[in-house]
């Protein structure tokens, strides 16, 4: 049974006990309210909750745990041979996930039947024309096994689901009635379901930090088999980032310096860009502009910030980069031979961040104390000197927290690199140079037909947790100056 069907049948369940339970509880008592402990809906919400909650957690973990459980009884069905020796069991097992979904594609939409796709016999070389024949993208890594592998992972899966549609189904019309039973004049039916909904909150709160931690895990798992397979002296100090793929890893360099480097330049040119413009726009917003003026202004000034980032890299490759070309070009002082360029990426992504600096800055310049401004204005302080010497330096803690989030953000952006700045993993302080970053070549690593259990596609891993702990760091030290100072002005 399709998750949707599922779970519309668990909800009408849960709702047929809110309206026994409520019915019930007015039946203990003959109709009068002051005879219950709590209100009638209390009494139905506490069915309701007993039906539903379990329910649907049950159907959660059991899709969570399901893959867990058949990848490690599918793992055992692929022979050593099919695994190379620097392989990773769960990208090959990903392939074997990619093949099944494709499966199930190719039967809905007629290209196979049930019968042929469930079948362990089924000639090979028919399968795969079927498969590309439905839009399955099949690579090289779709051998005979692994084509067996996935047939049966769809028939584990098949069944795994048809018992976990009975046993959900169970526990709704078990927790219904249970709820219904507990509907008694004397049940402290309201006591109950504030404790329900505490839990509930908890449990909603804690979806964020289990979130984290598995993108932390899935990243620190697949970083330690990358440095199984290729040394982390060499990935953190070689100057040169060079992957062969024909090799399998031997022939390729993964130094991250270079990535590092065009991450870092690119970043500066940008904050180069969007500070001062912010920082000035959020002076202007909040010092010197009208209520109309600001009201018009601010809002389009945010507009930006809704832009996707791609079109931003598209206007950086389409206008940015033809007009660094004609002045700095070779029509003009020589010095730039392309349009993509560290300049090119990093003035697109400056524009970017010119909404995030202003709106941080503005919200942290309002608010400073009236008091503050009111005291300047009685010494005899005019309104630049009250700005530059009582606002400024007030709000400066924020400010610096602001540029550190900006920052962050900076050395997270993909598409104004790949569009903007090039593809070139190279040292060089000539900023009309083509260059890279870090973002940049974990989308390449990944794309395309690569092997995913090679050294060059798990390294996009050990950048990402690098990515990671350095944007990690600036938002905590970020966070850290604000709160630091912030209070000494409160």
């Amino acid at each position: 049974m399709p998750l949707l069907w599922l779970t519309a049948i668990v909800i009408a369940l849960s709702l047929i006990g809110y309206a026994l339970g409520r019915h019930r509880a007015l039946a203990s008592t003959g109709g009068d309210n002051r005879g219950l402990h709590s209100l009638p809906v209390y009494y139905g919400m506490n069915a309701l909750m007993k039906s539903i909650v379990p329910a649907l957690g049950l159907m959660v973990i059991w899709q969570l745990a399901q893959p867990l459980v058949i990848q490690n009884r599918i793992a055992d069905m692929i022979p050593a041979s099919e695994i190379a020796d620097d392989a990773n069991l769960s990208l090959v097992m990903a392939e074997v996930r990619r093949t099944a979904e494709g499966l199930d594609n190719a039967v809905a939409r007629g290209f196979l039947d049930e019968d042929t796709a469930s079948n362990g016999r089924a000639d090979f070389t028919d399968m795969t024309a079927r498969l590309k024949d439905a839009g399955q993208v099949v690579t090289n890594q779709i051998t005979q096994p692994v084509l067996r592998a996935a047939q049966a992972y769809r028939q584990m899966s098949a069944t795994s689901n048809a018992v976990m549609t009975a046993a959900v189904l169970a526990v709704a019309l078990l927790g219904a009635g249970w709820g219904v039973m507990q509907s008694r004049r004397d049940f402290r039916a309201r006591n109950v379901v504030e404790q329900g909904v505490l839990v509930i909150l908890i449990a909603a709160a804690s979806v964020a930090i289990l979130t984290t931690i598995g993108i932390v895990l899935s990243l620190i798992f697949n970083t330690i088999e990358f440095f199984r397979l290729y040394p982390a002296a060499e990935f953190f100090t070689l100057l040169e980032w060079a992957p062969s793929f024909s090799g399998r890893g031997g022939a390729s360099s993964l130094g991250i310096l270079p990535l590092l480097w065009g991450t870092i330049y690119i970043s500066i040119v940008a904050l180069i860009v969007a500070v001062p413009i912010g920082l000035f726009s959020a002076i202007y917003l909040s010092e010197y502009a009208s209520q109309r003026m600001r009201g018009i202004a601010k809002p389009m000034l945010e507009i930006l910030a809704g832009i996707p980032t791609i079109v931003y890299g598209l206007f950086a490759l389409l206008t940015i980069g033809p007009l660094l070309v004609s002045v700095f070009g070779q029509n003009g002082v020589g010095w730039m031979g392309g349009g993509r360029s560290v300049m090119t990426a990093g003035i697109a992504m400056g524009i970017m961040l010119i909404p995030f600096v202003s709106s941080l800055s503005d919200d942290i310049i309002n608010a400073v104390p009236q008091s503050l401004r009111d005291g300047s204005y009685g010494l005899g302080a005019t309104r630049s000197e009250t700005i530059k010497q009582v606002v400024l330096p007030a709000a400066l803690p924020g400010i610096v927290g602001a540029i550190l989030l900006a920052a962050s953000r900076a050395i997270g952006e993909t598409m104004i690199v790949v569009l903007g700045a090039g593809a070139a993993a190279r040292l060089s302080l000539n900023p009309f140079e083509a260059m890279t970053t870090v973002t940049a070549k974990i989308v390449s690593q990944l794309t395309g037909d690569s092997d995913f259990a090679s050294p060059e596609a798990l390294v996009a891993f050990a950048l990402g947790i690098t990515l990671f702990v350095l944007t990690l760091g600036l938002n905590v030290f970020a966070l850290y100056i604000v709160r630091k100072y912030r209070e000494q002005y409160e």
